[in-house]
């Protein structure tokens, strides 16, 4: 069943740059740290272990936090909630520039997750308020592309500013980012949910509880998840595949992760493209059929001795034109599956993610070879994609 959703004119609509900088920023600040870790760490005299705790309090702080924003949006309204988030953003930047031990620097990475988790959820949200029926998943398209490629530009931004300023030069980068975000949310914002309620905390269970009994809901939110996060197992190991197995220098690593950018891109602007002419069904089983592929060939070419440079660049570049197709159509079907629940489903989508994407970038550690074991957990992220989309396709037949 479809929301009745009427679009909001044009005068009472937020300005999607300022929706794409505040998606940006909560994946933004996960990923743009990584380069700097060995710095920070010898900084702080902290443990490389010990370094990488940061990473881990981070998703563990967006997924939890988007859990929070999308009911309570839903309760007292997108502006507040954003500008609380956005501000709790700030503070925590700064708290985070100022850290002169590892245990201050994991409360105030984790603070600014949960502030940078206000942006990701409630951006979908604004979205999905704002825009007429026919046109959610195209302009949902650009907020996800920013979702998709943040995690392979910002390491390239990171490596820069830690090279040249040193580490604290990120949170300095970050807090004037946030600063932005807060004054323009704040002047430029308005409120998108008219429909607002109570808030009580078994409202919340239940709406949750709503959403994961809901079988449409489900398939798309999964689906959507493991294909936005597909290319997490690559970033997690391309340091090692490109520097260790290929033999190529340090400073390239970066580079060969904006691959992810490019393909990501294609893929979306694809979807946003077509989006009025195909069903939202042929970018899901096209983009997730293809992403399955280009694993597969990638675990192939690996176990085979053959993959080079540029096979890597190729089949990397092709798994993520299918994320690219994948993911926009997955977001729209998933937030517009239970009607009056839109903060909730974005929040659990996006809790999802990070939960996956956390989760692979895990399983590969495991792995004696990076390359094989990326291709592997790429397999049954894929695999289980198009799985999900499919249980979405029964459901929605029923």
């Amino acid at each position: 069943m479809q929301s009745s959703q009427q679009a909001i004119p044009p005068s009472v609509r937020a300005p999607m740059w300022l929706l794409v900088l505040v998606t940006l920023s909560g994946t933004m600040a996960m990923h743009i740290f990584v380069p700097a870790l060995p710095l920070a760490g010898t900084d702080l005299h902290a443990s490389t272990a010990g370094m990488q705790q940061t990473i881990t309090y981070y998703v563990l702080g967006l997924a939890f936090g988007q859990l929070i924003y999308g009911p309570v949006s839903d309760t007292i309204g997108r502006r507040p909630t954003l500008l609380i988030g956005l501000a709790l953003y700030l503070c925590a930047s700064i708290l985070a520039l100022f850290a002169t031990s590892l245990t201050w620097l994991l409360f105030a990475r984790m603070a600014q997750a949960l502030g940078g988790a206000a942006g990701i959820t409630l951006g979908r949200s604004i979205v999905r308020d704002t825009a007429a029926p026919d046109r959610v998943t195209s302009e949902l398209a650009l907020l996800n592309l920013l979702t998709l490629v943040g995690p392979g530009l910002s390491p390239v931004v990171g490596s820069f500013l830690a090279d040249q300023f040193g580490w604290r030069a990120i949170y300095v980068f970050l807090v004037a980012i946030a600063g932005v975000m807060v004054y323009c949310a704040w002047r430029l914002l308005p409120e998108t949910n008219p429909e607002r309620r109570s808030l009580q905390v078994f409202t919340i269970a239940r709406d949750y509880g709503r959403l994961l009994r809901n079988r449409r809901y489900l398939g798309f939110m999964v689906g959507g998840s493991c294909s936005t996060t597909a290319l997490y197992p690559y970033l997690a190991t391309s340091p090692y595949i490109v520097h260790d197995q290929l033999g190529l220098p340090v400073w390239q690593i970066g580079w060969f992760a904006t691959v992810t950018i490019v393909g990501a891109s294609v893929g979306t602007m694809i979807t946003k493209r077509l989006a009025g002419q195909l069903r939202p069904e042929v970018f899901l089983n096209a983009g997730a059929g293809l992403s399955l592929s280009m694993a597969s060939a990638l675990l192939l070419v690996q176990l085979g001795g053959w993959l080079t440079a540029p096979l890597l660049i190729a089949i990397t570049f092709m798994l993520t034109v299918g994320a690219g197709l994948a993911s926009p159509a997955a977001l729209s079907r998933s937030i517009s599956a239970v009607p009056g629940l839109t903060g909730a489903a974005a929040g659990l989508y996006g809790c999802g993610q990070m939960a996956i994407g956390a989760l692979g970038t895990r399983l590969v550690g495991f792995g004696s070879t990076p390359a094989t074991a990326c291709a592997i957990v790429q397999i049954a992220i894929t695999g289980a994609a198009l799985c999900a989309y499919r249980a979405a396709a029964r459901a929605d037949t029923d």
